[in-house]
């Protein structure tokens, strides 16, 4: 392809890993972008006709004649791209090489796709017995659903998150990024960052699976065991704590604060501020304070009303006392602690020149990856990658 490019050799705790990323959309990408941004190889193989479908998803920018997917920029610096159609004698052949190179290989097909394509786990395994194969989909690979396709909305239903995310028991509400995907990558990557390190133990690999479900049901937190122990099922309950009061939103005179009263020495310092009686019985400790919520929100907010958020901030922030606003996302990503901790990065991408994208959220002290590069285009290094695997047969 014209414009082809080699990526920067990478550093960071995973380099030299090479991992193979056959997945698309956001959860199996977000995975391999993860061990991408540690340091590992990861080369995207997609299909010749469009390539991964979040290529065409969200608002599109650049040339007319080479135009990029915002999303798909979200979810897929530090990779190399090279087409291949998996279901041709070429396909079969460049995945076969790929495989045996490998450390690692992300899917995330429908079960069963995978063993029609001719590469199911055993043949994997015969390929490249140390290969370590992340499996994601929708709700699990076994069991009464275990071939039910699985996108991120629906999990999000599925998996009783939308239920206790609206403002009552009655109103659900998705939450505002895909979370069920991105939260399967995150554990789909950390599974494979374990199953690497078990390989050192064993000199095998390992199939690491989970699920848009499991991982939905796995941060349920202590929603989950309110119910499995205390047998209360949770619901939405807006913007302030289901567990907690007063923790939440809460209106000043010129717009909403938010604020963490998480203990009763903070209550008590909270109440200083906004001149409540911390003694009243109805308010005298968590207990109390939730079981009257409704009467000390009132209270919270006739006092708020009184002055502006930003006076009320800054006595609660020199208080110690857990506050801040609901911002924007342009305001996130113009604050200077946003920027201070490399949320951002600045990276050259082939089409669309200098652009600036949202940074790995984890850094490292001595050994972090230092170069990272933009996501790119489809087929970008489809020279790069088969002439590496042909360097790599002559020496063999």
């Amino acid at each position: 392809m014209e414009g082809e490019s080699t990526p920067a050799a990478a550093d960071g705790p995973l380099q030299g890993i090479t991992v193979i990323d056959l997945s698309r959309a956001l959860a199996g990408p977000h995975a391999a972008m993860m061990l991408g941004d540690l340091g590992a190889r990861v080369i995207k193989v997609e299909t010749p006709n469009g390539g991964d479908e979040s290529r065409s998803w969200g608002t599109i920018v650049g040339p007319a004649e080479n135009p990029e997917s915002t999303y798909f920029l979200s979810c897929n610096r530090n990779k190399e791209s090279v087409t291949a159609d998996l279901k041709t004698t070429d396909g079969v052949e460049l995945l076969t090489r790929l495989t045996q190179t490998a450390d690692v290989l992300i899917e995330n097909f429908r079960p069963g796709v995978m063993d029609r394509l001719g590469f199911s786990a055993t043949r994997l395994h015969q390929l490249n017995p140390r290969l370590v194969v992340l499996s994601i989909s929708g709700f699990g690979h076994d069991g009464p659903q275990g071939g039910r396709a699985g996108y991120d909305q629906i999990a999000q239903g599925e998996a009783g998150l939308m239920s206790l995310t609206g403002p009552d028991a009655e109103t659900p509400l998705r939450v505002g990024t895909p979370i069920g995907d991105v939260l399967a990558g995150m554990y789909g990557a950390f599974g494979v960052v374990a199953a690497l390190q078990g390989r050192e133990r064993t000199g095998q690999g390992d199939i690491v699976r989970t699920s848009l479900l499991g991982a939905i049901v796995g941060v349920h937190a202590f929603h989950g065991t309110r119910y499995t122990v205390a047998g209360e099922v949770g619901h939405g309950t807006g913007n302030q704590h289901p567990a907690i009061a007063p923790y939440g939103l809460f209106h000043c005179a010129d717009g909403a604060l938010q604020v963490a009263v998480a203990n009763d020495g903070l209550w008590r310092k909270f109440c200083d501020i906004v001149d409540l009686n911390a003694d009243d019985p109805r308010f005298v400790n968590n207990a109390a304070r939730f079981t009257h919520r409704d009467d000390l929100t009132t209270d919270i907010e006739q006092r708020l009303a009184t002055n502006t958020r930003s006076h009320w901030l800054k006595l609660l922030d020199d208080a110690g006392i857990p506050c801040g606003q609901v911002r924007s996302l342009d305001q996130v990503y113009n604050d200077e602690q946003t920027r201070s901790q490399g949320l951002l990065l600045t990276v050259e991408h082939d089409a669309l020149g200098e652009i600036t994208i949202p940074g790995p959220p984890l850094r490292f002290q001595h050994n972090p990856r230092r170069a990272h590069t933009a996501p790119p285009q489809l087929g970008q290094h489809n020279t790069t990658v088969r002439t590496w695997l042909k360097d790599i047969d002559h020496v063999h």
